[in-house]
């Protein structure tokens, strides 16, 4: 699900798309070669950048969850051991 504060541009972006322009405002970031409002701007995005691909990396987590059967029968999910 796609909240408010994240663009329709971002919210089409795959992952890896996504998490490419992140390295890229942070790259433009920490080189300090950037105007103050474009520094401002750059960082917005950057935010709505990172919050994308949190719910893309829950989103993926949810589908790795594994589905178990207990004694009793009943089905249940849980967390993945991605470690």
């Amino acid at each position: 699900m796609v909240g408010p504060e994240i663009p329709p541009d971002i919210a089409a972006m795959s992952f890896e798309d996504a998490l490419a322009e992140l390295e890229q405002i942070v790259r433009r970031l920490e080189g300090g070669q950037v105007k103050l409002d474009e520094a401002i701007l750059s960082y917005e995005r950057g935010a709505q950048l990172k919050r994308h691909c949190e719910r893309k990396l829950n989103e993926a987590q949810q589908r790795v969850d594994r589905i178990v059967i207990g004694p009793d029968g009943a089905v249940t999910a849980e967390p993945a051991k991605l470690d």
